[in-house]
């Protein structure tokens, strides 16, 4: 299920008008499949994380593995590591699916505390993410 199949609102109809890919709406992208550049499906973005300070999105949380949600393992990725594939309807990581096994994560009932600058700064460097991530942190 692609981005346009969830658009209950018909943001994306019309070509040339309206949000997307410049602007989308987050509801819509709940979901989507996430690829690596060798065109091995890695998951699908389960949550988008707010950085309430900047107003910007700092993470999108991956789920990778896992049937119906057992045994799943969720990923913080931050945002700007995640390219729109408009072509495709999904989302591509630069990241190895073998990597991304081996890439700190979490399950459901424990969460990380993304608040903390030290595991804000461990996420960015395994991902090669740019940006400090870091302003709703003080």
């Amino acid at each position: 299920m692609s981005y346009l199949d969830r658009d209950v609102y018909g943001m994306y109809r019309k070509t040339g008008a309206g949000p997307g890919p410049a602007l989308m709406g987050a509801g819509t992208l709940t979901g989507e499949d996430v690829y690596n550049e060798q065109e091995e499906k890695l998951g699908d973005i389960k949550e988008f994380m707010l950085d309430m300070s900047s107003g910007e999105v700092a993470y999108a949380v991956l789920s990778f593995g896992g049937i119906l949600g057992i045994g799943e393992k969720l990923f913080a990725v931050p945002f700007n590591a995640l390219k729109l594939d408009t072509t495709n309807k999904r989302f591509v990581l630069n990241v190895d699916k073998d990597r991304l096994k081996n890439a700190p994560g979490f399950d459901k009932d424990d969460w990380p505390d993304m608040a903390d600058t030290s595991w804000a700064s461990g996420i960015r460097s395994f991902y090669g993410a740019s940006g400090t991530g870091d302003s709703m942190i003080h």
